[in-house]
C-alpha cells in the first residue's frame, strides 16, 4: 500500500536515457530510419507520441502506402522503394493480402522491437529541447501520458520526423508553411492565392454490412445540409477508407495549432455525409450498413517544412536532375490540393507526373542551423511545389533509411555534420544503403570488400529468350498496347506476334523508345507501319531497322483497334512486361498528360502494365535471342530491374538452376546477401485493396546453399522477401559457393539479382 500524506508539489517520475541517435517520430519515415540505424550497429530511442507506429499509415489514420509506383498508374517502372521500406510491405503483402491496418500495426511493430539495439517509447510527447556547443541538440524532454513519467534523452545525433516538426521547431531550425511565390525558385505550378497555399487533413471511415436493417441518429454535431459539400454526389454507399482521401479540410488555417479545430469540421463532415447515405433515401442499398469505424485523429498531409543546405523544387522533379549526393528517390505525382478541400468547387487534386523517377539529395535530409539535426517524412527541405510529391509515405520512409544509414555512419567514424557531406563519405553512404537493397537511380552498388568480385560466376543455364510461348488469353486491342522489352546495343531483332482479327483490318504499329534511355516512358517515335490483317488468326511480323545505341527499353506498340486481339503468354520474365495506354483516374492518369500551357509539366502518354492476375506479356518469337539474363548478372551493382534485366535466370528446361561462385583459393565467409525478385513494379499498397498474392510469382521460395565439400551450409524453403542476409556465427571456409534455386512455377524461372559475400 502507498499513502502519502499532503505536501505542496509533486513532479512526474523522470528517467534520464541516452543513445547513439534519437528520433522523435514513429511514422513510416521515423521508424524505417531507428531499424536502418539499429541494424547498421548504433543504439537508437525511437519516441512516438502516439500509441502505435506507422503513422498515416497506423490503423488510426488507414491510409496506404504509396510512393513512386503510384498504384502502378504512371510510366514508372520498377520503381518500388527498396530496403526496410520493401522489407515491410512485402511482410505486410504476405500476411495481409486483404489489407487490414490492424495487422500492418503489429508488422511494424514487430520489426521495431526485434532489433535489439531499440529503445521504443509509445504515447511520448517531445515538448522541449536543451542545446549546448553553440545550436547542437543535448537532449529533448518528453512526457508519457499512460505511464506519467518525463523522458530526459540524450544523444549526439537526432532526427525529425515528427510531421510537424515539433523537435526542429523547437531547436530553432528555420522553416517554411505555405507556398512559395512563383519568383522565388522558378516553379511555374506554384499556387495562387486562390487556389491556397496549404494542403488540409483527412479523417476516413468503414462500414460494415450487418445483414439487417440498421438505423442511423446523427449527433447533434453532425454537417445538416450535405449541399455544402460541391461534390456531394459523388459519395457512394459503399466508399470507405482512404478512397474517401477527398474528404480533406484546413488548408487556410494553421495546420499545426488548429488540428483540432479542424478535426471537428471534419468529424462534421464525415458523420453528416453517413446521415446523407442512410436517411436520405437515395442509397437504398446502403440500409444494412453500419458505421462501423471513423478516426479519431486526422491524416495529416501539410504543415512545417524545414530547410537544408538544399531546397527541393519542381524542376528537380520535372527535368529529373541528378545530384551527387543523391541518397534517396521519388516518383510521385506532383500532387497538389485546394487549400478549401471537400468545401472547393475545384478538383479535389491536381496532379502532374514527370516522366520518370527523381533523385533526392542528401543535402535535403539535414538542418542547415542545427549541426546534428537530421530530417525525415514530409518535413524534409522542399518547396511546397516539390513536397507534393516528396510527402508521401513510401518516398519519405526511403528517405528516413538514408537518414538512419547517415547517422550510424557518423556515430561510427565519429564525423560531424560537415564530414558527412564530403565527397568521399557521401559515396560511402551510397554504397552502404545500396548494399541493404536501397535503390538509388543512376548508382550501382560497388564494394572492393565484397569476394564475388574476386570469383569466376558460371550457372548451370541461363536464359536466351528467343520466345514468349503463345499459351494465355487472347487480349483484345481495345486500347493502345505496348511489349516493353530490355534491348543491347545492336541491330534490333524482328519479332513476331500472333493475332486475330473479327474482319479483314488494317493495324497500325509503331516502334516508340524513351528520350530519356532511363525511362519508361514511350514518348519518341522512331518508326510507325500500317499492316493489312486478314480475317481470322495469323502471326504478325514487326522488322524494323532500327539501330540500338545504348541499353535502353524498346516499345512495340499495338494501336487500338477494337476488331482485332493479340495472343498472350502464360511465361513471366524479369524486366519484361506489356503495356496498355489506358486510364487510372486514381492518379489523375487519364491515358495522356496534357498541362495547361506555361506550369513546367510535360506532356506526355502513360503506357501501364495491368495488376495480375492479368499482366501477360504478349507470346513472341524473336529473330534473335536476347541474352540479358547471364550469371554476371549478380554482380553488376543493381538490385531490380531498369531499362535492363539486370538478373541471372535459369533456363525453363533446366530441372536443377545452380548459381557457382568459385575462387582459385580458400575464402573465410561471414554474410551472405542475396536479392530476389518480389515485383518491384507491385505497389503492394497497405491497406484496404487487397493483392492477389501473398508471396509474388516471381520470387524464388526454396534455395540452399552449398560449400565446396557439397555440404549444404544454408538452407531456406519459404522465402517471400526480397534481400535475404545470411551471417554465419562460425565463419565459413570454402573455395567455392553453390546456390540451388528452384523454380518459383512452371511459368516463372529461378532468378537472382545480386549476391554479396563478405
Amino acid at each position: 500500500m502507498i499513502k502519502e500524506t499532503f505536501i505542496k508539489e509533486r513532479h512526474t517520475k523522470e528517467e534520464v536515457l541516452s543513445a547513439d541517435f534519437v528520433i522523435v517520430g514513429g511514422g513510416l519515415s521515423g521508424t524505417c530510419a531507428a531499424i536502418t540505424a539499429a541494424r547498421a550497429g548504433i543504439s537508437v530511442i525511437l519516441i512516438q507520441d502516439r500509441p502505435v507506429l506507422g503513422g498515416n499509415a497506423s490503423s488510426e489514420v488507414r491510409l496506404w502506402v504509396l510512393g513512386a509506383t503510384s498504384h502502378m498508374g504512371n510510366n514508372n517502372r520498377w520503381a518500388r522503394e527498396g530496403g526496410v521500406i520493401d522489407e515491410i510491405l512485402v511482410e505486410n503483402t504476405f500476411r495481409n493480402p486483404e489489407g487490414n491496418t490492424v495487422l500492418l500495426d503489429t508488422i511494424i511493430l514487430e520489426k521495431v522491437v526485434s532489433e535489439p539495439n531499440i529503445r521504443l517509447l509509445l504515447n511520448t510527447s517531445v515538448y522541449e529541447v536543451s542545446k549546448h556547443d553553440g545550436d547542437r541538440i543535448r537532449e529533448v524532454k518528453g512526457f508519457c501520458s499512460q505511464n506519467s513519467t518525463t523522458y530526459i534523452v540524450r544523444s549526439s545525433w537526432f532526427c525529425d520526423a515528427s510531421g510537424d516538426g515539433i523537435l526542429a521547431f523547437l531547436s530553432g531550425a528555420a522553416f517554411r508553411m505555405g507556398a512559395e511565390a512563383e519568383a522565388e525558385f522558378g516553379e511555374k505550378f506554384a499556387p495562387t492565392k486562390d487556389y491556397g497555399e496549404l494542403l488540409g487533413h483527412t479523417i476516413y471511415f468503414y462500414s460494415k454490412d450487418t445483414g439487417r436493417p440498421v438505423k442511423f441518429v446523427p449527433p447533434s454535431y453532425a454537417l445538416s445540409d450535405i449541399t455544402e459539400i460541391p461534390r456531394y454526389k459523388s459519395f457512394k454507399a459503399d466508399d470507405s477508407g482512404c478512397k474517401l482521401w477527398w474528404i480533406e479540410y484546413g488548408g487556410r488555417l494553421d495546420t499545426v495549432h488548429q488540428t483540432e479545430v479542424i478535426k471537428w469540421e471534419l468529424w462534421k463532415v464525415v458523420y453528416g455525409v453517413w446521415n446523407y447515405i442512410k436517411n436520405s433515401g437515395s442509397f437504398p442499398e446502403a440500409g444494412n450498413l453500419t458505421l462501423e469505424w471513423v478516426g479519431n485523429i486526422p491524416g495529416k498531409r501539410e504543415s512545417r517544412r524545414f530547410e537544408g543546405e538544399y531546397i527541393l523544387r519542381q524542376q528537380d522533379i520535372i527535368e529529373q536532375r541528378t545530384f551527387d549526393d543523391a541518397v534517396a528517390f521519388g516518383g510521385w505525382s506532383i500532387d497538389l490540393h485546394p487549400a478549401d478541400g471537400i468545401f472547393s468547387e475545384k478538383p479535389g487534386c491536381n496532379q502532374w507526373h514527370s516522366k520518370g523517377i527523381y533523385q533526392i539529395p542528401f543535402r535535403c535530409y539535414y538542418s542547415k542551423n542545427i549541426p546534428n539535426l537530421f530530417f525525415a517524412g514530409r518535413i524534409i527541405s522542399a518547396s511546397h511545389v516539390a513536397f507534393g510529391s516528396t510527402r508521401v509515405m513510401g518516398t519519405g520512409a526511403h528517405g528516413g533509411q538514408a537518414v538512419g544509414m547517415a547517422a550510424a555512419l557518423a556515430v561510427k567514424h565519429n564525423w560531424s555534420q560537415s564530414d558527412l557531406t564530403s565527397t568521399q563519405n557521401i559515396r560511402l553512404l551510397q554504397q552502404t544503403l545500396l548494399k541493404t537493397g536501397h535503390h538509388i537511380p543512376g548508382l550501382r552498388f560497388s564494394d572492393s570488400d565484397n569476394l564475388v568480385n574476386h570469383a569466376k560466376i558460371s550457372a548451370s543455364s541461363e536464359l536466351i529468350l528467343r520466345e514468349l510461348p503463345f499459351d494465355g488469353p487472347w487480349i483484345d486491342l481495345v486500347f493502345s498496347s505496348g511489349q516493353m522489352l530490355p534491348a543491347a546495343p545492336g541491330k534490333l531483332p524482328s519479332v513476331t506476334f500472333m493475332v486475330n482479327a473479327k474482319e479483314a483490318t488494317t493495324l497500325d504499329v509503331e516502334l516508340r523508345v524513351s528520350s530519356n534511355p532511363g525511362n519508361h516512358t514511350p514518348d519518341t517515335l522512331i518508326e510507325k507501319r500500317t499492316i493489312n490483317l486478314l480475317e481470322g488468326e495469323q502471326p504478325l511480323l514487326l522488322d524494323f531497322s532500327y539501330e540500338v545505341d545504348q541499353h535502353r527499353c524498346v516499345f512495340l506498340c499495338l494501336m487500338k483497334n477494337a476488331n482485332v486481339s493479340v495472343k498472350s503468354s502464360s511465361q513471366l520474365v524479369p524486366g519484361i512486361l506489356t503495356v496498355f495506354n489506358k486510364v487510372n483516374r486514381a492518379v489523375s492518369n487519364y491515358g495522356k498528360q496534357s498541362p495547361p500551357e506555361d506550369i513546367g509539366v510535360e506532356e506526355f502518354e502513360f503506357w501501364c502494365p495491368n495488376r495480375r492476375p492479368q499482366g501477360q506479356n504478349f507470346g513472341l518469337t524473336m529473330e534473335r535471342a536476347l541474352e540479358l539474363f547471364s550469371a554476371n548478372n549478380v554482380n553488376n551493382g543493381i538490385f531490380r530491374p531498369t531499362i535492363s534485366p539486370n538478373a541471372w535466370v535459369a533456363a525453363k528446361h533446366d530441372q536443377h538452376p545452380k548459381l557457382t561462385i568459385e575462387w582459385s583459393s580458400i575464402q573465410t565467409i561471414s554474410e551472405i546477401i542475396i536479392a530476389f525478385d518480389t515485383d518491384y513494379d507491385h505497389p503492394m499498397e497497405s491497406s484496404l485493396m487487397g493483392h492477389p498474392e501473398a508471396v509474388m510469382p516471381y520470387c524464388v521460395n526454396h534455395y540452399n546453399i552449398c560449400d565446396d565439400q557439397g555440404r549444404v551450409v544454408h538452407e531456406v524453403k519459404d522465402n517471400h522477401q526480397t534481400i535475404n542476409k545470411i551471417s554465419f556465427k562460425t565463419p565459413l571456409s570454402t573455395a567455392k559457393l553453390v546456390i540451388r534455386a528452384y523454380h518459383p512455377s512452371e511459368n516463372v524461372q529461378a532468378s537472382i539479382f545480386e549476391v554479396v559475400i563478405s
